[in-house]
Formats: C-alpha cells, structure tokens, sequence
C-alpha cells in the first residue's frame, strides 16, 4: 500500500472510532465531538478505562499495536459494566466491532472506579502473559533481537553455535512493513510449521534515527535480497517474501555505497587499495596440504584446527554398523566390504558405539588434505607440522558464466577474481549500457521497483527511452569471512539499505558442536557475554553479568521482606 492509501484507511479507522465511540465517551462526561478528533479521541480514551496516556505510542506501533487493541476492546467494554467471559470474547472476537453494540445497541453505564481486571484467575494469568509478550515484542521489533549462527561462513569472528544479540537502532530500527504478522517469530510459527504472516495489507519502507552509519567491514545482519524459499533445505516451489520476511543472514559488510570492489586472488581491494581488516577478522581461505608420509588428524586438533575431514577404513562392515554410525557419515568414500571406507566431520566415530558395535576401523593418514586457515594459521602450521607443501587455493580460471553476480555471460568473473564493481549510491548517476545494464538491472527492477526493457540496445525505464539512471537508495557488498564457503554478495549482489535488520553487539552464549546432536555439546565459556566488535581478543564479561544479576534479585528480596515488615 502506499502511503496515500494508508492515509484513506487511517481516515476511515477514525470514522468507524467516532462511529462506536461517541455516545460513551458522553457518558463517561465527555464531549462527542472528541471521539472525532485523530490521536486525541485514543488519548481520551485511555484516560477513560484508567491507563496512561503513553499507551497511546503503543496504539500505533505496527505488530505491537495487535496486541494492544485487543486490551483495550476488552477494557472498555468492562468499564461500561460488560465483564462476563462472553463479553470478553465478543470484544475480542469481533475485533472491536462489539463497540457498536455498546453504543447502540444496549444501555449501559460509566462508572470511573469500576475495575477491568479480570474476575478469575486464568483471566489474571492470561492478561499477565499478554502485557509480557507486548513488552518482549516491543524490544524484539525495535531494539534487540536474538540470532543463531548456523553456519560457518563467518569463521573464525563468528563461530556456530554463537548466540547474538542484535542491536536494532544502532543502524536505525526498521519499521516492520507486514501489518499483519504472529508476534516474536519470523516467517513460520513453530511447531505447526506455517506462514507466520499475511502478504498484505503492506507498510511502505521506514526506519527509525540512527546512531551511527555502517561502517566498511562492520558485521551486519540483513534480509538476504535472494531468498525466494519458505524453509530451507527443502525443496519447494518459488515463495516470494516481504522484505521484512525474508531469511535473515549475517556477513561482514566489505564495500559501502560509492566504493569500487575488487577481488584479486581471493583478496578483496577497496578504491584500488587491498582493504585492510578489523585485527578481530579473521578471513578463512582453503589450502590444499600436502606430506608425503601422511597428515594426522589428531596432530591437527591437537592445534586447534577442528574444521577437517577424517577417513576411517572399516574391514568388518555390516548394516547393522553402517546403520548405527551413518549419523555421522559425511559420505561413502569407498563401497567395499573388506575395506569399506567413511569421510567423517572432526568428531570422527563414537568411541562407544565402536566399541559396542565390535566395529573394526582404522583412521587412515591422507597425503593430501584440504584445510581453511587464515593466513597467519597457514604460516603457523606449514612450520609446525613440516608439511611437504602448503598452498592456497586461488581459482585463476576465467570464464563467462551465470554462476556468479551479475549472473550474465557478458561477465567472466569468478569468487578469487571479480571485478571491478562501483556500489550504487543514493542520488548517484550511473550510465546504463547493454554492457552495464545486467550490473543494476535487478537493483532498477526489483529494488526500487521500476519496469525496464532492452530491445536491440535501446533500454526503457517505465516505457521512456533512458542512457542513465539515478539510484534511490544506498547499496551494500556483503561477504563471509569463509571465503571459499560462503554464499554472499558475489553470487547474488548488492544489499539494499531497505534490507538492513542491525548489528551483532554480544554473544551471550556459545556452542561447540551445536549441529551435532545435544550429547556433543558444549559451552564456550571463553566466548560467552562478550562483545563482536572492538578490537584485541574478546574478553568474557559474564561474571560482571552474573553479579548485576545477583545484586538484582537481592534488591527484590530485600524490597518483599521489607514491604511485609
């Protein structure tokens, strides 16, 4: 909807408020005519049922303010003496409509110390549990909301299994454009596994101030442009989404607005200059090593490298083992029987299902490993391990595909060489040509929402001939820290500052193994209440957490005793 429909539905909410509400506001020793006067008739209306005048904020707050109606039909119609369980439900269920009936349809009467607390205790319980879910939605929505790390494409400055909190004003709270949506989920209610929202009606875009802009290589979390899917990892299909539904991702914002990107050999160049990281990144790159006598395992965890693969050699297969351990079976290296060889995570085989499965294996010392360090890591164990050879991966092979953004034939770009690439900026003029055209054609399109054509070299915005194009908002680059393991920006292009969600601030709980079954489980104490960003290595601050919380709930017991005194 844009934003001259809304104010047509906001007219007619108020007509219908004047509407139900007239003859009860005079009964409650109003004027009429305030139940006609925008803002103000809502304002009066608290004051009627007894509740402050700052709910009125509430009352407009999209998602928040379906939680707040509902009250406040509730509360009105047990202020006018309306207080039976079917009074409540038809105040409810009606959605509101029950006030045309208080107004016409029966005599009632306004007494101002009349309660509109509920009569039974579940109504106590139930009211309690709305007032709490209003609150934790307001700080969901506005301010600060949890995120998992499911994957690794941020390793090693964001580990899976790391739990954030994700500032929503440092950039700018967005304000949520799907009206209509279940509270404090995202995109499917769990358990029933459903759409947690309607498509329409639609809020146009807006954010609230900020406090700072996004920084080049700041963490950022953001609705990823390209999803088009209900759940992952099943395939279904195409669901077009709302911005504001979109799946959520997190990488490391590496070009701002008006920067020319470069990748040269995996590394990434800024303005023509090789961009310089915060020391807490932590860039991955894949290595190809190599011993000729074998690589350990064990010798690599033993340094702190878990991210490998292990061979396992089995020599007494049968299917009652296989069907025991395939839950931690990457893949079937090799099918035979007498030699029947696994690839396995870092894990490797449970040590007790081995053994109560009499299994017969043997880990198996490959030549040749692949392995993701950073640069520092790769200098570190080519020395520790006395590796015959150590060398990064770097794709120098140029074709032209579709596989990587601007997912055109024109382009021979790849993830090690790409490039360069000018960011769109708001207000910026950029020349469209065929040459160009495929680099924003999406941005022009699906972005900031025009019809576009090229036929036989002549491109038309909205049916009018055009040579250049001026973009409406800023554009942003986003890739993960695993270079060669992360879908980012250089498969499906820019963010759009529309789909900007916050900023990772604090972990405040950490995982290992959070994929891998609870049994593998465990905490990362050293990661646990620290900060994402800043500089130096992350410093722990939960006891200071742990005190503030004891103080805290010392206080209450303190107040109790003292108010029973």
């Amino acid at each position: 909807m844009t934003y001259s429909q809304w104010l047509l539905f906001l007219v007619a909410c108020q007509l219908l408020m004047f509407l139900k509400l007239w003859k009860l506001f005079k009964k409650a020793g109003f004027s009429p005519v305030l139940a006609a006067i925008p803002l103000y008739n809502s304002v009066i209306l608290l004051r009627i049922i007894g509740r402050p005048a700052w709910w009125v904020v509430l009352l407009y707050i999209p998602i928040v303010n379906l939680l707040m109606l509902p009250v406040v039909w509730v509360e009105t119609a047990r202020k006018f003496g309306k207080d039976s369980f079917l009074d409540t439900f038809l105040a409810w269920a009606s959605l509101g409509f029950y006030g045309f009936y208080l107004n016409y349809g029966t005599e009632v009467d306004y007494q101002p110390d009349r309660t509109v607390a509920s009569k039974t205790k579940f109504g106590e319980f139930i009211g309690s549990t709305i007032y709490a879910v209003i609150i934790a939605t307001l700080v969901h929505t506005y301010f600060m909301q949890p995120y998992i790390i499911p994957t690794g494409s941020l390793e090693k400055s964001l580990l899976v299994g790391d739990f954030l909190l994700v500032s929503k004003f440092h950039y700018g709270a967005r304000t949520p454009q799907t009206v209509v949506s279940f509270p404090m989920v995202h995109d499917t209610i769990p358990l029933i596994k459903t759409r947690s929202y309607l498509k329409k009606p639609q809020l146009p875009y807006s954010r609230f101030p900020s406090i700072q802009q996004i920084r080049r290589n700041d963490i950022v979390v953001f609705s990823w442009p390209a999803d088009t899917v209900r759940q992952f990892f099943k395939k279904e299909a195409r669901v077009d989404k709302p911005v504001d539904k979109k799946s959520n991702y997190v990488k490391r914002c590496v070009a701002l607005p008006g920067d020319t990107l470069s990748i040269i050999d995996g590394i990434i160049h800024i303005n023509g200059k090789k961009s310089i990281m915060p020391d807490r990144a932590k860039p991955l790159y894949g290595y190809t090593a190599y011993k000729k006598e074998g690589i350990s395992s064990r010798k690599l965890m033993g340094l702190g490298y878990k991210d490998i693969i292990r061979t396992f050699s089995i020599s007494n297969i049968s299917q009652n083992m296989l069907n025991s351990i395939r839950p931690y079976i990457l893949t079937i290296v090799k099918n035979d029987r007498d030699d029947f060889r696994v690839a396995t995570g870092h894990l490797g085989l449970p040590i007790d299902i081995v053994r109560s499965q009499r299994i017969q294996a043997k880990e198996l010392l490959n030549k040749e490993k692949s392995l993701f360090l950073t640069l520092k890591e790769a200098q570190e164990i080519q020395n520790k391990l006395s590796l015959d050879s150590l060398k990064r991966t770097i794709n120098k092979e140029r074709s032209y595909n579709q596989s990587f953004f601007p997912n055109n034939v024109r382009y021979n770009w790849n993830e090690d060489q790409f490039g360069p690439l000018v960011i769109p900026k708001k207000g910026v003029m950029v020349s469209l040509t065929e040459k160009s055209l495929p680099q924003y054609k999406k941005i022009i399109q699906d972005y900031e929402h025009n019809t576009i054509s090229n036929e036989g070299g002549e491109i038309k915005i909205n049916e009018e001939l055009v040579s250049t194009y001026t973009f409406k908002q800023n554009y942003y680059w986003m890739m993960g820290d695993n270079r060669h393991r992360s879908e980012d920006s250089r498969y499906w292009g820019f963010v759009p500052e529309d789909h900007i969600v916050g900023k990772p601030v604090f972990i405040w709980m950490s995982i290992e193994n959070l994929m891998d079954g609870v049994r593998n489980w465990s905490i990362r104490w050293d990661r646990v209440f620290t900060t994402v960003g800043g500089s130096g290595e992350p410093v722990s601050y939960r006891w200071y957490f742990v005190a503030v919380i004891v103080l805290w709930q010392g206080i209450v017991v303190f107040r109790r005793r003292t108010k029973k005194e």
